[in-house]
């Protein structure tokens, strides 16, 4: 062995053992990696940064984008919702849709975003259903797990196998070439849920309550909102008219302004005439004190009844009576309420609202204050805070929820709640996103654009189109994972350069040679399957990939047959909780234990090997 081969091997080992014991971030540990690679002199600067420029990655990244619009605009809600309406309350029913679904839509989105979507939901139906969620969320973790094989964007490894063979010189993957595999091992999947099941899931409640927060809806019911609401219609002759909305609320201490609607129409006529009609308004952004109002504008206000309509006296405001505020006009998928709890050290204790000026640098508006022992709401423009005093905010959802960086002042509730009913996302841009996805799928079927250039495409189409903003566009992206492979793709480089690789590819054929294609085929899937249990499927990939596409080359094998079984084994991360984030995901919701993986998982493991053995010669000759 040569100094550079035992250098690698080192930087490897200390990598794994990194990795799994995780006491450092997977994305700390690629760059650590690719820093001693290039310090060791194992790799010169520009192969140390391959990586970043890999085919591989900047696929992956648009593809992050695309799953995210899918997800900003409820697309992937409004499936999910479907999803349930046909599933129905029987178990088995449930499990086979729920299964088949979710292993669908994993096909073409993040695999953790389903799961987590569909998380919250699976939960309520089987609350619902009185069927324990233990017996619905490990299937649902695994599904998406399967999933993830049937297409070439399903899941990292499928596009990192790919992007090898390219790189080898050999015709990459189609975007079906998964399918086969994939929709067997999901039949499989299914099959082994309803026969041992019904034995090996634990039927278990949670051992803790974990508290539900209420939803808007509830929250507007439960402070009464609609008896503190007003619509004020601001007249031609009221001295509001022009002016700044700071000129009334500096003198209106006991009333707030919640929002500012002004109907879409040219003149005032046509204004009144939409009134009438009961047209709905133009919501306008969250008021401040500049905002300048103008005739036929309708004020949200926020106070008691003899305050407001003295108020609307001295301003010659129409009190819209016959128009009382709803859900509607407060909670929408742009705008909400929520409660936010002040912490023990939290900078604004002992200091009024207006003191602070809480609604101007937050941009959100406070409705309520409730302090544990009181019985009637405080004050909000005379009260000091005190800690464990629960503020009802009400803004636009993105600034709502803005407020959990500030932890040390504030806890936001009901982050979950508000999500499930739409909170963020943009349900009139649903349709674009569809088309944009399918379009994307369609470009990769027909051959018409390779996967980078599809889904870069696909990336900049939901940004103009609206679907996302492009700084939710690069929150959409998930830079760790990201810089996970741009980070290790080196250590394949490495491995190859200084001999490693041949030599293991030497090792795999003398010794499993003997005994036959399969053999090797059998070998590098538990290789693989074995390291994804500890490792991410990712980096498990990029590590064994190039090692079967050297024992390919040095047997004679095709190495679309040994890449095939890389990808599909990488998705094989049954058996334990850290193999994959959607496994961790269930595991506090499902009250599950290690050993509840370490059993379901083993025979989901060893039924997708004896699935793929008896696949893989039929439709890749070895």
């Amino acid at each position: 062995m040569t100094t550079e081969m035992a250098v690698t091997l080192v930087i490897l080992i200390a990598a794994i053992v990194l990795f799994v014991t995780e006491w450092l971030r997977v994305d700390v540990v690629a760059l650590m990696v690719l820093l001693a690679l290039v310090l060791t002199g194992v790799l010169t600067t520009e192969e140390a940064v391959a990586g970043f420029s890999s085919t591989a990655v900047l696929s992956i990244g648009f593809l992050f984008v695309v799953g995210g619009a899918v997800f900003q605009t409820g697309l992937a809600a409004q499936i999910g919702d479907r999803i349930l309406q046909v599933a129905g309350t029987s178990e088995r029913r449930l499990l086979i849709v729920l299964m088949v679904a979710v292993a669908i839509l994993s096909g073409l989105i993040s695999s953790t975003g389903v799961v987590a979507l569909m998380l919250p939901a699976v939960v309520s139906l089987a609350a619902r259903s009185r069927i324990p969620a233990s017996r619905l969320l490990m299937p649902l973790s695994f599904s998406a797990l399967l999933g993830g094989a049937t297409t070439l964007i399903g899941t990292p490894p499928n596009i990192i196998a790919s992007d090898a063979l390219k790189a080898a010189g050999y015709a990459p993957f189609e975007f079906f070439s998964f399918m086969p595999f994939g929709l067997a091992l999901i039949l499989a999947g299914v099959t082994v849920m309803l026969v041992f099941g019904h034995r090996l899931l634990p039927q278990r409640k949670f051992e803790r309550v974990i508290q539900r927060m209420e939803t808007p809806e509830e929250l507007f019911s439960l402070y009464e909102l609609p008896r503190n609401l007003f619509r004020l219609r601001v007249r031609k002759k009221s001295p509001l008219a022009g002016n700044a909305l700071g000129e009334i609320l500096r003198e209106e201490r006991r009333m707030n302004i919640v929002s500012v609607n002004r109907v879409a129409k040219a003149r005032p006529v046509e204004a009144l005439a939409a009134l009438r009609n009961g047209e709905r308004y133009e919501t306008l952004s969250h008021p401040t004190l500049d905002t300048v109002l103008q005739p036929e504008d309708v004020l949200i206000a926020n106070g008691n009844l003899t305050e407001i309509t003295q108020a609307a006296a001295r301003w010659n405001l129409a009190v819209m009576s016959n128009q009382p505020v709803i859900e509607g006009d407060v909670i929408t998928n742009e705008l909400g309420i929520a409660e936010v709890l002040l912490r023990p050290r939290s900078s604004i204790l002992g200091k009024t609202l207006p003191e602070v000026r809480f609604g101007s640098v937050h941009n959100v508006t406070v409705l309520n204050i409730r302090r544990p022992g009181h019985d009637t709401p405080l004050d909000l423009k005379t009260t000091a805070l005190k800690f464990g005093d629960m503020l009802l905010v009400q803004g636009k959802w993105k600034d709502i929820f803005a407020l959990k960086s500030l932890r040390h002042d504030y806890i936001v509730m009901g982050e979950p709640e508000a999500a499930q009913m739409g909170a963020f996302s943009r349900p009139e841009r649903a349709p674009f996103a569809l088309v944009i996805l399918l379009g994307m799928v369609l470009a990769l079927i027909l051959n018409l654009m390779t996967l980078t250039v599809a889904a870069m495409v696909a990336a900049v189409a939901v940004v103009l189109t609206g679907c996302l903003t492009m700084d939710e566009a690069y929150e959409s992206v998930d830079w760790k994972s990201l810089i996970l492979i741009a980070g290790m793709l080196p250590m394949s480089t490495a491995l190859v350069n200084v001999g490693l690789v041949d030599q293991l590819a030497g090792l795999f054929s003398s010794t499993l040679g003997g005994f036959g294609p399969l053999a090797v085929i059998a070998g590098l899937f538990w290789l693989t399957a074995l390291l994804t249990q500890v490792l991410s499927n990712t980096a498990t990939a990029l590590l064994v990939a190039p090692l079967a596409l050297a024992t390919a080359q040095q047997s004679g094998m095709d190495p679309h047959a040994i890449l095939m079984v890389v990808a599909i084994a990488a998705s094989m991360a049954f058996v334990t909780p850290i193999a994959s984030p959607v496994n961790t995901l269930v595991m506090t919701a499902g009250n599950y234990r290690f050993t509840d993986y370490a059993r379901i998982g083993t025979v989901m493991l060893v039924v997708g090997f004896i699935v793929t053995m008896l696949l893989l010669p039929l439709l890749w000759p070895l």
